[in-house]
């Protein structure tokens, strides 16, 4: 008896010790050093235009890659290094901080709403854009307030702070809302045009895109209230990766505060999206301003 107990009780403190390896195993090599090193960033990227996706041509771009594309030379500046090579990554929503803490991707460039939750998982750069979330439905359906919502479902992409966003407006606002988890934006969005779902919550930037992207735009509507209030954007790094995440903001204050700026900001988002075509037709807010002139991290 004994003997068989002893056999079971084996595997799963086994199963334990190898778990608590895993949740332990992060990558502590620090990104200027092996950038030093290899000549190499990793940049995480997204299927989220403006700020990151692949063009028909296959060349990966975006107002955040073009960021990260900037910092990454004045990186080379202070590392007095010939050139740095750029790896594009693919993340999702889901996958992001794991890729970070398991060294496959140094920085994930793309747009992350910066969160006291967040933070505890990741470091984030100074804010690079400001948004809320809101939902989009079909048009002929008439929704526009939360309150429209009650009883209804509404989809939501795993990994994202939406998920949060809409529990929360569900609880406080007792909406009653079915809420619909899937694996990808472009998976939520699809639910709605085939009606599997009343409505799909995500940052109204890029509700705006996956509309303008849609093969009938007119089909489809943004919600005039908003399921949160505006929250800033940031990019992504390793936590406790210090040295790194300093040199990216210290590059990004210069780019920030520079002429080039406006420039940056409108090929994005007040002109047609190279690529792409469409033009999203969003002037620079008031809070990005304020931002980009006295860039400051958020504790």
């Amino acid at each position: 008896m004994k003997h068989r107990l002893s056999k079971r009780l084996v595997l799963p403190m086994a199963l334990v010790l190898l778990s608590a390896g895993i949740a332990s195993a992060q990558f502590t090599t620090p990104t200027l050093e092996r950038i030093k090193e290899t000549g190499k960033i990793r940049i995480g990227y997204g299927v989220t235009p403006p700020f990151s996706f692949t063009a028909p041509d296959g060349q990966i771009m975006g107002y955040s890659i073009d960021l990260c594309s900037k910092v990454t030379e004045k990186l080379r500046e202070r590392l007095k290094m010939d050139k740095i090579d750029i790896e594009f990554v693919s993340r999702t929503p889901s996958n992001r901080v794991q890729l970070l803490n398991e060294g496959n991707m140094d920085i994930e460039c793309n747009g992350s709403t910066n969160t006291v939750e967040r933070r505890k998982s990741a470091i984030f750069s100074l804010s690079h854009f400001f948004g809320a979330t809101r939902y989009v439905s079909l048009a002929k359906n008439k929704l526009n307030t939360l309150a429209d919502l009650k009883g209804r479902s509404v989809s939501v992409a795993l990994g994202t702070v939406n998920v949060s966003d809409i529990n929360e407006a569900n609880r406080t606002k007792k909406l009653n809302v079915s809420v619909v988890p899937v694996d990808s934006l472009q998976a939520a969005f699809d639910m709605v045009t085939e009606g599997r779902v009343s409505a799909f919550a995500m940052d109204e930037v890029l509700l705006s895109a996956m509309i303008a992207q849609s093969k009938n735009p007119a089909e489809y509507h943004i919600s005039a209230e908003k399921v949160t209030d505006f929250q800033p954007y940031g990019f992504m790094m390793r936590l406790n990766d210090t040295e790194f995440a300093a040199a990216v903001n210290e590059a990004l204050k210069e780019i920030y505060t520079s002429p080039e700026m406006a420039e940056i900001y409108k090929r994005w988002f007040e002109s047609p999206i190279p690529g792409i075509g469409m033009s999203l037709n969003l002037p620079m807010s008031d809070d990005l301003k304020k931002a980009l002139a006295n860039p400051t991290p958020i504790q």
